[in-house]
């Protein structure tokens, strides 16, 4: 039976907005290039690095040298599973803040403010704390407190108010600004990936293909009618009646959308494409949260002795029997949200905080350090450095073509040395100072901003978070690509659901605001079916 909707991509957005269009009643197949998320080195929180490039979960993008950071080509994940970014990223749970949606709307994508899409992230959330005016209970989406606690990140905690810095009750709450514990897309210790959440009890109106590489959205008279896709070897042409929704994520919907003939005429005719619909800003607007570490050994109990010998055996047991310890942790255990400059609307840095730290082997791997340490990973939250996702050649088995200069705007340097000024204070502060033995990262002999700028340009790296290459806007903006209906312009039935529409980057991770993304454009999409369905 033909399908009314096809999704394309069931990752952190595409499993949420296929999901919510089933549900209303709509048949929907959801096509997924990547495999199953049921695999335990997905489940097993700590395992995460594990699988963070690794060619099995990921299809490990690498991007043109940045000059920026010394000319390193950096490696971009794009998770290849089921559950997409959500399958394989550090789980850390945070929506950004209200400011960031508040500019949206500003800039263009009305409807997309706070107050309104509030109702969804609540919607969505099933969490831990409980309902209240801005968090939501008994949704898809397990949203639970760190089940790995050392007392050195209470300390840490203690240290940063020591600092001056504003204890926050709930970040993902009412106050978005200051400091407190993490909270994790997990359920009981285990990862909750949006394909755990909305698809392990799938809608009978929903039809999930998996292994299936979509090379083109098929286009007939201004409407997207269906996909082309190969799996097993055979290509096929598959339709829908009632439109095509693409979520394959920032790197790869900018890249289908050119494959399929729509973007900036002029390179589309540079690669032989025929143009469906010239759309300037498709690929551009890339937009990518930076950041540097600041590592401490310390006298205090971290993950990393309980990664060693008995404790790892008992790290395994904890995790077998109660769903706690060590293999629950997530990327960080604590984070805080600060102001480095006055005048500000929003905090500009965030400050991870993690029991442990890795250090980089000869071989480019990260491994765990042998002795007990700490670290605080410094982010800059609304850099200024804009790149884009261009085509390699007119093929879909070609990875897009990623242009990005992490540090392209030297203010984005300064940000980033006065969050590790800020970080550094914070280990400075009565309640964690005796315990610190010494500074790993960069280094005690780093003194003048000037030596810590040589160290941000060295050290910097990317957080895995791109948005931005298929921005909602205006009618009047000339680079947007979709409008607030998260439909793409000049065309009828094809509509684009995940992080690359977002018109600027959002304070903190962006899985929670992808999955947000989903669940809002899936009323949208119904909205207009139903339009045209009265007229």
């Amino acid at each position: 039976m033909t399908p009314d909707l096809i999704v394309i991509g069931g990752g952190s957005a595409g499993a949420a907005c296929a999901a919510r269009l089933a549900e209303s009643g709509k048949r929907v197949l959801l096509v997924e290039a990547g495999k199953s998320d049921a695999d335990i080195r997905s489940k097993v929180p700590a395992l995460m690095s594990g699988i963070v490039h690794t060619p099995e979960f990921d299809w490990m993008y690498k991007a043109e040298p940045d000059a920026s950071v010394g000319g390193r080509p950096d490696v971009w994940p794009a998770a290849r599973r089921l559950g997409g970014g959500s399958a394989i990223n550090g789980m850390m749970f945070i929506r950004g803040h209200k400011w960031d949606y508040d500019r949206w709307a500003e800039l263009g994508a009305t409807g997309w403010d706070y107050a309104s899409v509030l109702p969804y992230f609540r919607r969505m959330e099933d969490n831990e704390r409980g309902e209240d005016e801005w968090r939501g209970q008994g949704g898809p989406i397990a949203v639970s407190e760190v089940r790995s606690r050392y007392e050195v990140t209470d300390e840490w905690i203690e240290a940063v108010q020591q600092a001056g810095y504003p204890r926050s009750l709930d970040l993902n709450g009412q106050n978005a600004e200051g400091v407190d514990h993490i909270q994790l897309s997990q359920r009981r210790g285990l990862r909750h990936s949006t394909a755990a959440a909305y698809l392990r009890r799938k809608p009978a109106t929903l039809e999930i293909l998996l292994e299936a590489q979509v090379l083109r959205i098929e286009i007939a008279n201004g409407r997207a009618t269906g996909v082309t896709i190969r799996r097993g070897g055979e290509v096929s042409t598959l339709t829908a009646s009632q439109g095509v929704v693409l979520c394959a994520g920032a790197l790869n919907t900018p890249r289908l959308l050119m494959l399929s003939g729509i973007g900036p005429e002029k390179d589309l005719r540079h690669h032989g494409i025929d143009v469906v619909c010239d759309a300037p800003g498709v690929g551009g607007n890339l937009q990518e949260h930076p950041g540097v570490h600041l590592v401490n050994s310390v006298d205090a109990h971290t993950l990393n002795d309980d990664a060693r010998g008995l404790n790892g055996v008992k790290a395994v047991l904890s995790l077998a029997i109660a769903r706690t310890g060590a293999l629950t942790t997530g990327i960080g255990h604590a984070q805080a949200f600060v102001k480095s400059r006055e005048g500000l609307p929003a905090p500009n840095l965030q400050l991870a905080f993690s029991a442990f730290a890795f250090d980089v082997t000869d071989k480019g791997n990260l491994a765990l350090r042998p002795e007990s340490s700490v670290s605080t990973f410094v982010a800059l939250m609304r850099p200024q450095s804009r790149g884009r996702i261009t085509l390699r050649a007119n093929d879909p088995d070609a990875p897009p073509k990623i242009e990005h200069l992490l540090l392209g705007v030297e203010d984005d340097v300064q940000q980033l040395i006065d969050g590790l000024e800020i970080a550094r204070k914070i280990m400075a502060q009565p309640a964690i100072a005796p315990l610190v033995r010494s500074e790993v990262r960069p280094g005690a002999e780093l003194t003048t901003r000037e030596q810590l700028g040589f160290y941000v340009r060295a050290a910097t790296i990317p957080m895995f978070h791109p948005v931005g290459t298929a921005k909602m806007g205006a009618a009047d903006d000339p680079e947007a690509v979709v409008g607030a209906d998260c439909r793409v312009r000049g065309l009828e039935g094809l509509w684009v659901a995940d992080a690359s529409i977002m018109p600027t980057i959002p304070q903190g991770n962006t899985n929670a605001t992808a999955i947000m993304i989903g669940e809002r454009a899936s009323d949208l999409i119904l909205d207009r079916l139903r339009e045209k369905q009265a007229a």
